[in-house]
């Protein structure tokens, strides 16, 4: 993926905006050109796409539905290969040939959010934007993680943190930038207050109060909302609100 192929998405009317996307992901050897995005959900081999039938169907629902939760076990892949996945896709604006889920063709404010804010960091940063490291003189990430490195724009780092950053500002192919905000659950549920947002991912299981919280957040964006988690508190209020499912929410078990 070069920068000279996002100038020319740019530039193109709107119309044209869908084939220039899937031309663009095709010559970067995937969505995410080099980064690690590019090695996800291949076509053929061992790791082949149509191995993945439960992260698929996880992925396709977010088109009819507004409220997802994967209930998985440890292992499987839910952080880094669905949550971070299908962030990642939103936030940069370019989907794989074969995505059948929700499309967004206009930069997005997503929040993504962990258990506390050392693991926020430790975890879900790090698979969506890699290490921390110094370019220009300028602290930012250096792209080893999902979203490639040169999409990644500003940074502002949250204090007395190290190396946590608060939002992120990320490149999108439509034109303008997606901005990508961390949060934590031990901030409260008064933290998931205010602002409208496109997507929000939460990984890990929140309290009924903050995932309400983050509901109302996407109401008016029509946006949406999907929880990974495995559930290590029982049939807590959250699980039971999507195994009682009402027809706008969708879990899917592994």
């Amino acid at each position: 993926m070069t920068r000279e192929l996002i100038a020319e998405l740019r530039q193109a009317p709107p119309a044209s905006l869908a084939p220039a996307r899937s031309i663009l992901a095709e010559k970067a050897g995937g969505p995410g050109g080099t980064s690690r995005l590019a090695s996800f959900y291949p076509d053929t081999g061992p790791l082949r796409r149509e191995l993945y039938v439960k992260h698929l169907r996880f992925f396709r629902l977010g088109r009819t539905v507004r409220e997802r939760m994967m209930l998985a076990a440890n292992r499987i892949g839910k952080t880094e290969g669905i949550g971070g996945y299908e962030t990642t896709l939103h936030l940069i604006g370019l989907y794989p040939h074969w995505w059948e889920g929700r499309r967004f063709d206009k930069p997005i404010r997503a929040w993504v959010a962990g258990r506390t804010s050392i693991t926020t960091r430790d975890i879900v940063q790090a698979k969506l934007l890699g290490r921390p490291t110094l370019r220009g003189g300028r602290k930012t990430f250096d792209g080893s993680g999902l979203i490639p490195g040169h999409l990644i724009e500003r940074v502002s780092w949250r204090h007395g943190i190290a190396d946590f950053a608060d939002t992120v500002s990320v490149r999108h192919a439509g034109g303008g930038t997606s901005l990508l905000q961390f949060k934590s659950y031990e901030q409260g549920r008064t933290a998931f207050e205010g602002t409208e947002q496109d997507v929000i991912w939460l990984d890990e299981e929140p309290s009924l109060a903050v995932y309400t919280e983050c509901v109302v957040r996407t109401m008016t964006t029509d946006g949406i909302v999907y929880v990974t988690f495995t559930p290590l508190q029982g049939m807590s209020e959250v699980v039971m609100l999507f195994l009682d499912a009402r027809p706008e929410l969708q879990v899917v078990e592994e």
